[in-house]
């Protein structure tokens, strides 16, 4: 059977007003045009309230000032900034990954692994010894835990994650789907200069050199991630070869992000999809970095940077500035000069005509 939450319940929990029956009970949130007698129609914006006379919504979440009654609804909830009023209702209706308490018989628990009161391990998990495990954790099937790896309270895996040995993460950590964390970094060297090392030192210049067989440089560093660190599915950190990659509290990383060994990520970061942060940078607190940014390595990332999609950045980012493009530039600079890229076409045109005026 399905949770039926009250309007006033809701209201309260957002910590926002209503109108109308606070009694009223929903079971759902729905698009305004597809909901059901018994969903919250979100319409929050004055140009969704179309799709209510298509549905079947009897109460809504509006904008303020919207005319509810006219609308034909029994009840309304007021909401002053949408998506953070989004964030309150999905947790209220999320039924969460409903994994099932205490330990399935398919999982395999080495001897000495610790697991805090209210874990729920799900089938095929592994977890190997000396690993801890914090209260409250749920940890899907076919997910594996290395050996001397501490996983905080309230931990969310999901369906096959693998967190390596010797990882280090905090509270309220939650990976979706397929995250690695933990694995080795790209590390490796060849044993006389090769045409690498020569391209970098001349910028471009190989002076005859070939490259050579690669020796692995090893992993021996961890990774330790902050409280409330999120990470999407398929992402990947790697860990440090001596000390620790660092991912700090707060920090939210979305699906395909590649952090390479010895990066340290600051508090509160927002790492986009398909974001790739080369080897030994550092990011400091609050960056933003848009889908498809690419960091070079070994740079230093000021605080409250903020890279749009698709931006290189290949050198140092003073704290505060806001970049785009490749190469990167301060935004304002890289619009305008997208503007004249686009008007080139145009300018060769009227400059072949001045030629040919000219040539007669």
């Amino acid at each position: 059977m399905p949770v039926i939450h009250r309007i006033e319940d809701i209201a309260a929990a957002l910590a926002t007003r209503y109108e109308g029956d606070g009694a009223f009970g929903v079971s759902c949130a729905a698009e305004p045009a597809r909901a059901q007698a018994d969903a919250l129609a979100l319409a929050m914006d004055p140009k969704f309230a179309a799709g209510l006379e298509q549905g079947a919504a009897k109460a809504a979440m509006l904008w303020e000032g919207a005319d509810w009654q006219g609308m034909g609804l029994v009840a309304a909830i007021f909401v002053p900034r949408p998506r953070y009023a989004m964030a309150g209702l999905t947790a209220m209706l999320d039924e969460g990954a409903q994994i099932a308490p205490g330990v399935h018989p398919s999982a395999v628990i080495a001897e000495g692994v610790e697991l805090g009161a209210g874990a729920a391990i799900g089938p095929f998990v592994e977890i190997r010894d000396g690993a801890v495990i914090g209260p409250n954790a749920q940890i899907a099937a076919h997910v594996s835990i290395g050996r001397n790896t501490r996983i905080g309270a309230d931990c969310l895996l999901h369906e096959g994650v693998r967190i390596a040995h010797s990882v280090t993460i905090g509270d309220g950590f939650i990976a979706q789907p397929g995250a690695v964390v933990g694995g080795d970094g790209f590390s490796f060297v060849t044993p006389e200069p090769g045409a690498v090392e020569a391209v970098r030192a001349s910028l471009g210049d190989r002076d005859g050199k070939a490259q050579q067989a690669y020796a692995r440089i090893h992993s021996l560093g961890g990774v330790v991630i902050g409280d409330s660190v999120e990470i999407g599915a398929n992402a990947c950190i790697d860990r440090g070869t001596i000390h620790a990659t660092e991912i700090g509290s707060g920090t939210k990383i979305d699906n395909l992000v590649q952090v390479g060994h010895n990066v340290r990520v600051g508090r509160d970061c927002l790492l986009c999809g398909q974001v790739g942060i080369a080897g030994s940078t550092r990011l400091g607190d609050r960056v933003v970095l848009g889908g498809q940014v690419g960091v070079t390595d070994h740079l230093e990332i000021g605080d409250d940077v903020i890279a749009g999609a698709g931006t290189l950045l290949r050198t140092n980012q003073p704290k505060g500035r806001v970049m785009l493009g490749n190469p990167a530039m301060e935004m304002k600079a890289s619009i305008e000069a997208y503007k004249g890229l686009r008007r080139l076409p145009r300018l060769a045109a009227q400059v072949a005509d001045l030629r040919k005026h000219l040539s007669k």
